[in-house]
This record gives structure tokens, C-alpha cells and sequence, in this order.
């Protein structure tokens, strides 16, 4: 197969982080997409900003790959509404993993994903769309992760959990098996979660607890 270049959106930290995988992987990099004009013809790793998102229309959407180098914190919905922008108008979203990410063969990826150093994913388990699973996390047996989520570094998944679409699971949280947590909810950095959390919720501490 052969891989079409690629325009990243976003010219900031998670950005330069993939760019390091694909430069590693010997991608065809065409350029990064800012809405900041002032960072128009600066470069990340040798990689120019070439413009807003705007200049996406200069290519047709077969012949090219987008990377969504936009970051996931909590209550920005930025990432989602790119990714969704630009498949409405036929855009192929590609995928970047890591080579020392460990993925068993019998794990369902999605488009869009991104699967940073060191992470883990174990068998039976599905990663939905535009999905992040960040340095060193580890996602055990049957977990299934919904679309537009962030998994973020350190995080432990135990086998069975459901992950709700839109949701941030914080650096280093842990998550017992069988949790099922919501849509559009937050897992504070450092939580154990060991009971099921609604949609919208956001938890933290040890036990994890509801707090908004």
C-alpha cells in the first residue's frame, strides 16, 4: 500500500509528539495547520506550518491523509470537531502508532487513532474513532473504548471496562475491571475507579468519588 502525504492540524505539543513517530516511520509530511497566524512559516521538527485549516482545500480528499494533532483536555471539544469537519467532507484520517506500542492482533482499531510509546492493548479489545491511547497505557483483555477519547499516559485499564465516547480518563488513573463510565465524563489524573460513573460526570481521588 502506498501511504499518501499527510497535513497535521494543530501546532502544538501532541503535535510535535506524532510527528516524532511519523518522522520515525518515514511519513511523507506535507505540512501543520494552525489557526494562529503569527505561527504561519514557523517549523516543529522540521516541518512547516503552512497555514489555517483552510488550506486542506487545496487538495483533494483522496490525495492526502490528515493527522489530528489537536490535544484532549477536559471540556475542549476541538479535537471531536475537527476530526468530524473534515470527514463530513470525505477526508481519511490516519492512523499513528507507535513502533513500540504492543497491540495484540485480535484488537479492533478504528480510524483516526493514535497509539503513543510504550502503550499496550490487549485481546478483544475495540478502540473507537479519533481515540487517543497515550505513552505507556495499558488497556487489558475485552475493553471497549468509545469514540473522540483520550487515554491518557499511565493510565491502567482492566479487562471489561467500557469507556463512553468524549471521555478523559487523567495521567496515571486506574480503573478496575468491569467499569462502565460514561460519555462525555473526566477521570482525574491519579483516581482509582472502582464503581461505574455516570454520563457528564467528572470523578476523582482514591476511591474515586463524583465531585461535579
Amino acid at each position: 500500500m502506498i501511504q499518501k502525504p499527510m497535513i497535521i492540524f494543530g501546532a502544538g505539543g501532541h503535535a510535535k509528539v506524532l510527528i516524532d513517530v511519523l518522522h520515525g516511520q518515514s511519513a511523507s509530511l506535507l505540512g501543520i495547520t494552525d489557526p494562529d497566524p503569527r505561527k504561519r512559516g514557523e517549523n516543529i521538527l522540521g516541518v512547516p506550518v503552512i497555514g489555517n485549516d483552510d488550506v486542506i482545500s487545496n487538495y483533494h480528499n483522496d490525495s492526502i491523509e490528515l493527522i489530528n494533532g489537536i490535544g484532549m483536555i477536559a471540556n475542549e471539544k476541538k479535537r471531536q470537531q475537527i476530526f468530524c469537519i473534515f470527514k463530513r467532507k470525505g477526508y481519511t484520517f490516519a492512523n499513528v502508532i507507535h513502533n513500540s506500542a504492543i497491540i495484540s492482533p485480535y484488537v479492533e482499531l478504528s480510524e483516526g487513532i493514535q497509539i503513543m510509546a510504550g502503550a499496550v492493548i490487549q485481546p478483544g479489545s475495540e478502540i473507537g474513532t479519533n481515540s487517543i491511547i497515550n505513552s505507556r497505557a495499558s488497556i487489558d483483555h475485552d475493553v471497549i473504548i468509545g469514540d473522540h477519547v483520550h487515554v491518557a499516559p499511565g493510565v491502567t485499564v482492566s479487562g471489561g471496562v467500557q469507556i463512553g465516547d468524549g471521555t478523559l480518563i487523567g495521567t496515571g488513573a486506574t480503573i478496575i475491571q468491569g467499569i462502565k463510565i460514561g460519555v462525555c465524563s473526566i477521570v482525574a489524573a491519579g483516581a482509582v475507579v472502582i464503581r461505574d460513573v455516570p454520563d457528564g460526570a467528572t470523578v476523582m481521588g482514591v476511591p474515586a468519588k463524583v465531585v461535579k
